[in-house]
């Protein structure tokens, strides 16, 4: 893998790659702002999309058609709905879904899937496995998403449904247009909020640490892939 793609949904959780960016330059396209040049070696274009699975699926397809990313990871912040999760334990993706999506509109219309669930990439897999040896805040398993907080009797019924880790606002769509494209998409968040809170309280008041957790992450990640060479 030649050049990555660090999508965040919000400016908090991209704030913490900002740095980590060699030779950054700026390119504005579609009202956002893409930051382009070299993180932990790698070649790697970072931005913040906007909160929701649109703006996320805008923000993929560009990096894809405009930048020429042959993979993309999605960093930042998530709520648990796996009561084991602890705040600040960090997530990464095996497999992800809508949870406000009909089954069928997904596996009897375009991209006709087998079932709800896009895959996460077995290479970025097996290199975030790699990053997180020997880590027990480390977590990896499904996420699930839509466009909205979730409390209360809602956390029982998606855990029912989906048995995911996570919920957030734009993973799956993120890995939908990956995955209609060919492109590896692996998701990183770290976690927010639980079942003991409230979801847009608790997600301003730890946004900033989970961010940065997720960063580190991503960045050990990458050192792996840099390791691993040219795809």
């Amino acid at each position: 893998m030649n050049k990555i793609g660090i999508l965040c949904a919000g400016d908090d959780e991209l704030a913490p790659f900002l740095p980590e960016i060699e030779g950054c330059e700026t390119v504005r396209k579609a009202m956002l702002t893409f930051h382009c040049g070299k993180i932990a070696g790698m070649e790697a274009v970072a931005l913040y999309s906007g909160v929701c699975k649109v703006n996320a699926a805008v923000a993929a397809q560009i990096l894809i058609d405009h930048f020429g990313v042959d993979a993309i990871l999605n960093a930042g912040t998530a709520g648990a709905l796996d009561p084991s999760l602890r705040v600040f334990d960090t997530v990464v993706s095996t497999e992800s879904a809508y949870h406000d999506v009909a089954a069928n509109i997904l596996t009897e219309f375009h991209p006709w899937l087998p079932d709800v669930w896009f895959r996460a990439d077995e290479k970025l897999l097996a290199a975030a496995r790699r990053a997180a040896r020997g880590r027990e805040d480390v977590r990896f398993g499904r996420m699930v998403s839509g466009e909205q907080f979730i409390n209360g009797e809602q956390r029982e019924q998606i855990r029912a449904a989906f048995r995911p880790l996570t919920v957030d606002m734009e993973t799956a769509a993120a890995a939908h247009v990956c995955h209609v494209n060919g492109i590896p998409f692996l998701a990183v968040r770290s976690v927010t909020d639980n079942a003991d809170h409230d979801g847009a309280e608790n997600f301003e008041a730890n946004c900033s640490r989970a961010a940065q957790l997720s960063r580190d992450l991503v960045l050990g990640i990458l050192a792996q892939l840099g390791e691993d060479g040219p795809a």
